[in-house]
């Protein structure tokens, strides 16, 4: 290689996390491990909810295609990659977390690429963050609101924070993550508090419909959006079930109140196979700071089905107008390629 090769170290949230933070986690490999290998890129594929690349090299003197799974669309995005940023012939150097069963399988840790990476300047929030007259606008979870948070992305987050009973253990000892019981396997989301908790990678939306009595929330993560009624109509009868749930709204003074049920069943929403039902009940409250540039939330979650006790998260959300929504939709062959091949 006669040109320089300069190293563009994706961070470790843009990668198993990001989403996420949501993503279908690390379900099958080994992040306590790294390999490293060159080689030759053969495709280059730009889907959510995962990009990915593969890469002819050699293992043990042997031809082989290493799969590469890197971040969401929408993280790699704001970090300057464009589908044109890996093309089939470039020679790259991967270091990537393998699959624990030995198939040619990662997740990225880093990848060098002959040349450099030309990449744009990542957008980032701005050290003076423009103030909101409203809830309404685009939003991402501020980090310094979630410090004392544990590690370990989406689902580390639930495994640390929820509180199981004997039937949610039972359901979880039962899970297989490498399997079509993996709801994330053939692009079934996750509702709320999914993309509040997913906000960190996951740009989030919110828009007031005054006329028609209606806020919308949208997330990059699945394309998700939700009504929030707030008509002052009830929650339907609970045998009337949706995946998002059904949400009505109201406000108290300036923190707008958002109440969820009806539910349907969901085999693992929370990422580590405990499943929730139709007994499951979300409480939001969000309210703009004094200086519009922050929204404090907060959140209690209910599932006595599954959960020994509520569950009640508090952080806030930065006021992100400079970011670009990316939607797109689920490709069912990047979704389910952790799988492997049948």
């Amino acid at each position: 290689m006669n040109n320089p090769i300069r190293t563009f170290a994706v961070i470790a949230g843009l990668l198993a996390a990001l989403p996420a933070l949501p993503h279908h986690s690390d379900a099958g490999v080994d992040m306590s491990k790294l390999v490293s290998f060159q080689g030759t890129v053969k495709e280059f594929v730009w889907r959510n909810p995962h990009v990915y690349f593969l890469v002819s090299s050699q293992r043990n003197g042997q031809p082989v295609t290493w799969e590469v799974q890197m971040a969401n669309l929408s993280g790699l995005a704001r970090k300057g990659w464009t589908p044109e940023t890996l093309k089939a012939g470039d020679k790259v150097t991967v270091r990537a977390h393998p699959a624990a069963d030995g198939r040619t399988y990662g997740i990225v840790e880093t990848v060098e690429k002959e040349g450099g990476l030309t990449l744009a300047p990542a957008v980032n929030t701005p050290a003076v963050t423009p103030p909101a007259k409203s809830i309404a606008g685009r939003w991402l979870t501020d980090p310094a609101s979630v410090t004392d948070e544990p590690k370990g992305g989406f689902d580390g987050f639930f495994r640390a924070s929820l509180a199981l009973n004997d039937k949610a253990k039972a359901a979880q000892a039962a899970y297989n993550p490498m399997s079509a019981d993996n709801p994330e396997a053939t692009c079934v989301g996750r509702p709320t508090p999914a993309a509040l908790l997913s906000s960190r990678g996951y740009l989030l939306e919110f828009e007031i419909k005054e006329q028609e009595k209606l806020i919308l929330f949208r997330s990059e993560w699945f394309n998700e959006v939700r009504t929030i009624y707030m008509d002052g109509r009830k929650h339907p009868d609970p045998s009337v079930r949706f995946t998002t749930g059904h949400s009505i709204g109201h406000w108290e003074g300036d923190t707008l109140v958002v109440d969820t049920t009806n539910f349907a069943d969901h085999r693992s929403p929370y990422q580590i196979g405990v499943p929730s039902g139709g007994k499951k009940h979300v409480v939001e409250k969000y309210r703009l700071t004094k200086d519009g540039t922050h929204i404090d939330v907060e959140f209690t979650l209910e599932d006595p089905e599954y959960l020994a006790k509520p569950l009640y998260n508090h952080r806030q959300l930065v006021h992100s107008p400079h970011l670009k929504m990316y939607f797109s939709e689920c490709d069912l062959a990047a979704t389910s390629r952790f799988l492997g091949k049948k």
